[in-house]
């Protein structure tokens, strides 16, 4: 299934964005947004021989902590999940060894991607091993649960970053 995209300069006529999302994808898709179903999350690549088409990389239960369990370090993913709330989010995933062209192309074609995964309350950032509770947060703010960033300035005008440790609310 192509996905099109809008290019501001044509006056709002739709151009293709070059990707190709194998209909797997929306089919894989609605079974994660089927509540009855046990699927919740998937996880989507580029087809092995192809810099277009799109297929599934994985699927399953578990939600966003089991998915960023399988995110692999050589190649994007593109995700959605059933959060726990009820809500859905999309994702996109940049593993540490992906190139530089290939990270052009996934950025490319991200919205192409994502606009199949219809229903998606917002877009959030997710790293390996994430759990539920991280959504919103920042992978810093994350990892060091009770910290703060603050920033301030010192008595001779240089800026410094510090973490201060307060108390979780409840």
């Amino acid at each position: 299934m192509p996905t099109l995209f809008t290019d501001p300069r044509s006056g709002g006529v739709k151009k293709s964005s070059g990707v190709n999302v194998l209909p797997i994808i929306a089919e894989t898709w609605a079974e994660v947004r089927d509540n009855s179903n046990d699927i919740t999350y998937l996880l989507a690549t580029y087809d092995a021989n192809s810099k277009t088409d799109i297929t599934i990389h994985a699927k399953g239960t578990g939600g966003i902590q089991s998915a960023s369990q399988h995110f692999p370090s050589d190649a994007p993913i593109f995700g959605g999940a059933r959060l726990e709330s009820g809500r859905f989010v999309s994702f996109v995933y940049n593993g540490e060894r992906i190139g530089v062209m290939l990270k052009g192309r996934a950025s490319m074609h991200k919205n192409g991607v994502l606009n199949v995964l219809e229903g998606c309350d917002m877009e959030i950032k997710v790293w390996e091993n994430m759990k539920e509770d991280d959504v919103g947060k920042s992978k810093d703010d994350a990892s060091i649960a009770g910290t703060r960033r603050v920033e301030f300035n010192t008595a001779q005008g240089e800026s410094q970053e510090v973490q201060r440790v307060v108390a979780e609310e409840h």
